[in-house]
């Protein structure tokens, strides 16, 4: 680990912009930081996973993180980053959201260290007590209309409108700076680059009230191809395990493009920069044993679902390469095979003998029986990647993953799921 944390920020990718001093600052001194959590689904998302990091390695190199639920802002939806208006959420929503992402928050901080407890506060205890005359009178006037239009987050929505709602966004993040420089002696907000108009408005507001605040941003992370990182074909990877499995979670990191893959070593664990060097020495001279990418994900599941979840996630993906199915469930298979092609065999076929050459020439493994017969004698056919000895061979319920599916598999790679079905 690097003696100075803003040398290992910028090691790791994670310095867009800063306002001054600030390298001086953490240098020197041990400050209270904060970045803010937007709460408009029940759970984060790999692409927060930035911010997470970023305030468990302020608080490893002895700072004080204050993470800031976003409960009186997600009311208004912060501008930044979109091209139209966001739904409001409903006060009963909003409220489950933020249950769900105080938990998640808990991976990475320690709330509980003696030193430097990492603290979590919700906005709208304080936002939701303002008076409109007294914000508008004594925050409002500190603030130019001309210079917020000025501002990435509001200029980029001008063509197409931005509501008075948001528009006002930039007031109340700024206020809630000046409400934590003043109650918890916060000195400093990190962010995503997307944040930096409105980070520096909050600084600007907390020196016209005669006292100095700092910013710091990092680079919204991006994808070698350009799509969009965090996002499959499936829809967002989330860090709540009933929304993205600790298997898909996993093979999110394994898929990472091999130009993005050091990149995310960076970013997303603890690795330090020898460990890093060595694996990306690994990864130039082998780039086909994927250890950098397994290391990976390794890492992130782990730190994120636990050792038994990686385990289970490990087995998973093994089942790809005809690895035992012995602890794994029904849904477990369902996740596994969900883009593989299937076939439904109604349970009532094999309440007699139904033979695996009756099944296989059901789908699309063998053009039919006698085909069939040909894989099974060339040993190319499995059962539950076990492989099909004989021609006669019948196959029984009890075969069954919980009763419910079949895995069959022609040759290494190819595989079909029967889905028995009443």
């Amino acid at each position: 680990m690097s003696d100075n944390i803003f040398t290992d920020f910028q090691w790791r990718g994670l310095v867009y912009d800063h306002t001054e001093h600030v390298p001086d600052l953490l240098a020197k001194e041990k400050i209270n930081v904060y970045i803010g959590f937007d709460p408009t689904a029940d759970s984060l998302h790999v692409g927060s996973l930035v911010p997470m990091l970023t305030l468990a390695r302020f608080q490893q190199y002895g700072h004080t993180p204050i993470a800031l639920a976003g409960g009186g802002t997600g009311m208004i939806g912060d501008p930044s980053g979109r091209s139209s208006e966001r739904n409001l959420l409903s006060t009963d929503q909003l409220h489950h959201n933020l249950e769900c992402i105080k938990k998640q928050l808990a991976f990475l901080l320690d709330f509980d260290v003696a030193t430097n407890p990492a603290q979590l506060v919700n906005n709208g205890d304080w936002l939701g007590k303002l008076n409109l005359i007294d914000f508008l009178r004594d925050v409002g006037k500190q603030f130019s209309v001309n210079t917020m239009l000025t501002k990435d987050s509001v200029k980029s929505r001008l063509e197409h409108g931005i509501s008075f709602t948001e528009f006002s966004y930039m007031l109340l993040q700024s206020y809630d700076f000046l409400h934590l420089y003043k109650n918890y002696g916060c000195v400093l907000q990190a962010g995503g680059s997307d944040q930096w108009g409105n980070i520096t408005a909050g600084t600007d507001l907390i020196r016209r009230e005669g006292g100095k605040a700092h910013g710091l941003v990092y680079p919204l992370v991006t994808k070698a191809d350009g799509s969009k990182f965090g996002k499959t074909a499936s829809g967002s990877v989330w860090l709540d395990p009933n929304k993205t499995s600790p298997y898909r979670f996993y093979q999110f990191w394994m898929n990472a493009d091999d130009r993005d893959v050091i990149g995310h070593l960076k970013k997303f664990t603890w690795l330090t920069q020898e460990e890093v060097a060595d694996l990306e020495a690994k990864h130039a001279e082998a780039p086909h044993r994927r250890e950098a990418h397994r290391t990976l994900a390794q890492l992130v599941t782990r730190m994120i679902h636990g050792d038994s979840a990686l385990a289970k996630a490990e087995q998973a993906t093994a089942v790809l390469f005809g690895g035992a199915l012995d602890g794994l469930d029904a849904a477990d298979i369902a996740d596994i095979f969900a883009n593989v092609d299937s076939t439904e065999i109604p349970k009532s076929q094999f309440e007699g003998e139904l033979s695996v050459v009756d099944m296989l020439a059901q789908t699309d493994l063998a053009s039919g029986k006698g085909d069939a017969r040909r894989s099974i004698k060339g040993g190319g056919m499995y059962l539950n990647n076990g492989r099909i000895d004989s021609a006669d061979v019948t196959v029984s319920i009890s075969q069954a993953i919980e009763g419910q599916y079949f895995v069959l598999r022609k040759g290494k790679r190819k595989y079909h799921l029967v889905k028995v079905i009443d």
